[in-house]
């Protein structure tokens, strides 16, 4: 699976959301930025992100993935430090 398909499927699930996807291989980081994740908590946003690559995840396309979601507050403070 090519990183575009990542991002194109997480972005369906969260059409409001930044996405940037970085591959390994089959290991992914996917880095989601929206004001969704606005009081959820790291388990909740995780789940959604998830969601949108269970099918990928389950037949085993993706072997590995990290989750990094963010409010936009939230990204603006993490890259001014």
């Amino acid at each position: 699976m090519q990183q575009q398909d990542i991002e194109q499927r997480v972005r369906e699930q969260l059409p409001d959301c930044e996405i940037q996807v970085q591959s390994d291989g089959n290991h992914y980081l996917v880095v989601a930025i929206g004001d969704c994740f606005d009081g959820l908590s790291p388990v909740k946003r995780q789940q959604l992100v998830y969601g949108a690559l269970k099918d990928p995840l389950a037949d085993g396309t993706i072997h590995a993935l990290t989750i990094k979601a963010y409010t936009p507050a939230q990204w603006a403070q993490r890259q001014n430090s």
